[in-house]
């Protein structure tokens, strides 16, 4: 019975000895396993779909398209948006949920900086910072009457610009009814005291105000109205800013002063910048123009194309030195074939 027991025993132990080194191995194992991932190390493992912010107006649709058609073209990936407003969009970069945000648009994010010295997005460098915006005349009233450079000198020449409601008065059309900016400009024709010499004209929407404007240039008309940059009206019609005094910060919101341009800057989140270093080069050198984007918005709202075609046409046709500032020769050539 001893021996017996003894040769139980010894079993027994032989058993632990062995059910301790399987659980070695397989500990082992998956500890290499999780090491493998990304790349032997805790780099993020590259993306092949691309997920792009989509904040809903009509220059960042561009952008987006023209960084898709090169991510297909010279990268291999697919891509998709992700729709947002803006504060919703800069949190999912910063949570990983979208992947590339081609216009963040600096000063309407309060949290930008903080977030950005907090490390919790990348920013890749700005796309531009010539967005103007202000009062507005066609470039034909400019020519003819040279002393009208500013908002101020608008006092002058009340008579230039009738109100067809009011004749005692001229009429300066406003921005879009609701928006900060609107109350601003209104502001700056009571401070100015051009108020004395015109009616303010809230616009009720974008098609209302740039239907004036449109009007106005095709029978050649005088006109004065705000607007903006980058957008297909000043892409297609030559209108000329009125210049302003000097932005101030603390007096900006009394209507005083001319409207800040923003700087719009391109954003990845940390995964993203991490796992997909040489598609963020490319982001690193894409850089473009208020300008420019208002020429391509300009080329859809003449010929009805789309935002992936006005891309294929602004680099192919209108603006191809674009390609060899973004790429390299080798990156340069494969989109050149596929376009």
């Amino acid at each position: 019975m001893l021996i017996l027991s003894l040769h139980n025993e010894r079993k027994v132990t032989k058993m632990k000895k062995l059910v301790s080194l399987l659980m070695a191995l397989a500990l082992i194992f998956a500890l290499a396993g999780c090491g493998n991932q990304g790349g032997g190390d805790d780099t993020p493992k590259e993306k092949t779909s691309l997920s792009f912010a989509d904040v809903g107006w009509d220059s960042i649709k561009l952008n987006n398209a023209l960084a898709g058609l090169i991510a297909e073209s010279v990268f291999g990936y697919t891509w998709q948006e992700t729709p947002g407003s803006t504060p919703i969009s800069h949190e999912a970069i910063i949570k990983g949920e979208v992947d590339i945000h081609m216009e963040e648009w600096t000063d309407n994010i309060p949290s930008y900086s903080p977030d950005l010295k907090a490390g919790k997005f990348t920013e890749l460098g700005i796309n531009f910072d010539d967005n103007y915006q202000g009062f507005y005349i066609p470039r034909y009233v400019a020519e003819e009457y040279p002393e009208l450079k500013t908002v101020k000198d608008l006092a002058d020449y009340a008579h230039l610009f009738p109100d067809p409601e009011d004749s005692s008065k001229g009429i300066i059309y406003g921005g879009v009814t609701g928006w900060e900016i609107t109350d601003i400009m209104n502001k700056k024709v009571s401070l100015y005291g051009l108020d004395e010499h015109y009616n303010y004209f809230e616009s009720g929407s974008d098609a209302i105000l740039s239907a004036a404007m449109t009007s106005a240039w095709d029978k050649k008309e005088p006109i004065v109205a705000y607007y903006w940059e980058p957008t297909w009206l000043l892409g297609k019609y030559d209108f000329v800013l009125l210049e302003d005094e000097p932005y101030d910060s603390e007096k900006f919101y009394t209507g005083y002063g001319a409207c800040p341009a923003v700087t719009v800057t391109i954003g990845v989140s940390n995964d993203f910048a991490a796992s997909n270093p040489e598609y963020c080069e490319f982001l690193k050198k894409y850089k473009i123009s208020s300008a420019i984007i208002s020429e391509a918005l300009a080329y859809m709202n003449d010929t009805n194309a789309d935002y992936e075609k006005a891309a294929k046409w602004l680099l192919s046709e209108s603006h191809p030195e674009l390609i060899n500032e973004w790429l390299d020769e080798n990156q340069a050539a494969e989109l050149k074939n596929a376009l």
